[in-house]
């Protein structure tokens, strides 16, 4: 009997494909600048997501039904952190910063994860993930610094730079909050987040409006509502989730480190963005810190 070839198959290309799709998310973001305000943006892309979850994840959504009444706070808050600000922080961010400083500040999550599960829960941690996270810190220093990392009073940093920072760190806050997500499936779970990132970006679009800040789309703005809503909303999340399910989470987690490096490339492909020399050192920094930090000390090797 033949095996079946269908890309579903292939946990390596799905997870390709995913940190593509999401590095592509910051060029999206970049080329709604001036186009679509960022929180409409957000917004739409809320919308369409929703509209192409529901209908894939409806008989989940009835099996979940308890448990996600009884958690609907707790996953509310998951949507608007995780789904809702940062995502709309980030578009913010890209009307003000480069979309490969973006994409190579993203590339810290990781980090900052580690750093928030260390000061909200003791996690205990070695000394090579002390060393990766200042590693790390310092590769987003020279990102945002432009390389002028001694010269940090001479020029007011890029508020963009600074946005995305805040985002990302909103986005660390949702991801050490997920060890408590409760058991759902992951589609139930991806839907119910995305209709409260829907439900919370409508008082910022509402703010928007009557901070004469409101930018209706225009055809260039929908393209990137309808790339944003299918490709990083829900084609991604879906791929994310089938390739963990065959290789695991530690094996699989690795490929978020694609992201920076696809967002810089198509930054460059598509925008015509300049690969400078301290955006190379920011990202070698950035991803060394991270595999740095991954390393096991003698007495964990000894323990496996």
């Amino acid at each position: 009997m033949p095996q079946n070839k269908s890309i579903l198959t292939n946990p390596y290309l799905l997870l390709t494909l995913t940190a593509l799709l999401w590095g592509g998310n910051a060029i999206a973001g970049k080329l709604a600048a001036g186009h679509i305000s960022p929180f409409l943006l957000t917004w739409l892309r809320w919308v369409g997501a929703c509209l192409i979850l529901i209908i894939i994840s409806r008989n989940h959504i009835r099996r979940d039904f308890e448990t996600i009444k009884k958690h609907w706070i707790f996953l509310f808050l998951l949507g608007a952190f995780g789904f809702a600000i940062f995502n709309g922080l980030m578009y913010l961010a890209l009307n003000h910063t480069s979309a490969i400083n973006v994409a190579i500040e993203q590339a810290s999550m990781p980090l900052i994860v580690f750093f928030l599960n260390y000061l909200l829960f003791k996690t205990r941690v070695t000394a090579y993930q002390v060393a990766g996270f200042i590693i790390t810190l310092i590769g987003v220093a020279v990102t945002v610094t432009r390389g002028n990392l001694f010269g940090l009073g001479d020029q007011p940093l890029n508020v963009g730079d600074i946005i995305m920072i805040i985002a990302i760190m909103v986005y660390g806050i949702y991801s050490v909050l997920l060890k408590n997500k409760p058991d759902i499936h992951p589609l139930s779970f991806l839907c119910v987040l995305g209709f409260a990132a829907l439900i919370t970006t409508s008082f910022f679009v509402v703010y928007e409006y009557y901070s004469n800040n409101l930018l209706l789309p225009d055809a260039q703005g929908w393209a990137v509502v309808l790339y944003a809503a299918i490709f990083p909303s829900v084609l991604a999340q879906l791929f994310w989730i089938l390739g963990l399910e065959q290789i695991g989470s530690n094996r699989g987690g690795l490929f978020i480190n694609l992201v920076p490096i696809f967002g810089a490339v198509l930054a460059v492909l598509i925008l015509g963005e300049k690969f400078q020399a301290y955006h190379a050192a920011g990202l070698i920094l950035v991803l060394g810190g991270i595999a740095f930090a991954q390393k096991k000390s003698p007495k964990e090797k000894g323990s496996l």
